[in-house]
């Protein structure tokens, strides 16, 4: 018998990447995707549910009896028009509110998507400290397997125009190579393949915290 897993974000640019890479996997045997509209494609092992992300108790039907919650989910300042509030309740409140449910159910593995430098002590970067906030208060959470995906710039086709990440996924290929040693992180990643790393995440057998930067996750996407 397969597993069920839960999946947040199934949308969106690396969340799309990651759904598709659980269909086709012959290990799972459910997929189950919480939305806000039922846009998804129609598959034989998906399941996908309208609830309201804003209610913590929400999440629990979907997520009692999944071995592993996937979490891609994250707005812009743009989509808030620039209110640190709105911002909170998506990127802090559901991974968070996902997390809780994981470890009230006994999920074995969360896996979600955060951002390179993520730091909950700078008080100079809103967006880097709600970063680490979030990571803080998720593994502060009972879950045996965490692992946490820093990317960098995230190279892929959005369906929203985001015309200077656009740019930026435009010039830094070309100073890729400058980032070597320590400036590694740095590197600009494909969607698809932090899709590929969050999923060989989800099938390894180790316990504990898990933070990965891009050196970690192509070594993922390897196995």
């Amino acid at each position: 018998m397969g597993r069920t897993v839960t999946i947040l974000g199934a949308t969106g640019l690396i969340g799309s990447h990651l759904l598709d890479i659980l269909l086709e996997d012959p290990s799972t045997e459910k997929v189950i995707a919480l939305v806000r509209k039922a846009t998804l494609p129609l598959h034989d092992k998906l399941e996908q549910y309208v609830i309201n992300f804003q209610d913590p108790k929400a999440y629990e039907p979907y997520i009692i009896g999944s071995e592993t919650v996937f979490t891609a989910i994250g707005t812009t300042n743009a989509k808030v028009d620039g209110d640190q509030n709105e911002y909170r309740k998506v990127d802090y409140d559901i991974p968070v509110n996902a997390a809780r449910a994981a470890a009230k159910f006994s999920v074995y593995a969360y896996v979600m998507v955060s951002a390179v430098m993520a730091d909950p002590n700078n008080n100079n970067n809103f967006y880097l400290k709600l970063k680490g906030v979030t990571e803080e208060t998720i593994c502060e959470q009972k879950i045996p397997q965490i692992y946490i995906m820093r990317p960098s710039l995230i190279l892929g086709e959005r369906r929203e125009r985001r015309i200077t990440e656009k740019m930026a996924q435009v010039v830094a290929p070309l100073f890729s190579w400058a980032l070597g040693g320590s400036r590694t992180k740095y590197k600009p990643i494909q969607a698809e393949d932090v899709a590929m790393s969050m999923f060989k995440a989800s099938t390894q057998g180790t316990k504990g915290i898990h933070i990965c930067e891009y050196k970690e996750m192509m070594r993922l996407c390897s196995l």
